[in-house]
């Protein structure tokens, strides 16, 4: 495996617009058996909840006293809230695990771990929910890359 790829799909895994979505499917492209590509992107992903609830915890308090930040975060905020209360109301740490899991445009590792912190959840809660959920998540986009290349190729020879 070269550098390039594993530097890349980690940057992937940490960048909240794509996450696993981007990170897993890239790095089976580029070569990677499926199985490290789950595991390497998983892993890195799950470390974005310890890392958000950082800057949530120290950075943020900092930050606020900057206008831009200020009308920035409380934006982002207020969608995360939207998005996720209902879920953390009903089904408390277990909500965020289901939220993180579903692989789709702004319902990963960071939208749960600010949801988490926003609604009040505990610390150890909200690291247990996030990385159930990104291994949920994980498993799925592996799933669909994988037997979406398994599907093309037998489309591929049928032509």
């Amino acid at each position: 495996m070269d550098a390039t790829t594993l530097l890349w799909t980690a940057f992937f895994s940490f960048l909240p617009i794509s996450e696993l979505r981007g990170a897993i499917p890239f790095a089976i492209a580029r070569g990677m058996d499926w199985r490290w590509a789950y595991l390497y992107s998983v892993g890195l992903n799950a470390l974005v909840a310890p890392a958000c609830w950082i800057f949530l915890s120290t950075f943020h308090k900092l930050f606020l006293k900057m206008g831009w930040y200020r009308s920035f975060f409380d934006g982002f905020v207020e969608r995360a809230r939207i998005k996720i209360h209902s879920e953390v109301e009903r089904w408390g740490w277990l909500g965020i695990a289901v939220f993180v899991a579903i692989p789709l445009p702004v319902t990963g590792a960071w939208t749960g771990t600010l949801g988490a912190w926003v609604l009040g959840m505990g610390k150890r809660k909200t690291m247990l929910a996030v990385v159930i959920g990104v291994a949920g998540a994980g498993v799925i986009v592996t799933a669909v890359t994988v037997l979406g290349i398994r599907a093309l190729d037998l489309f591929v020879k049928r032509v």
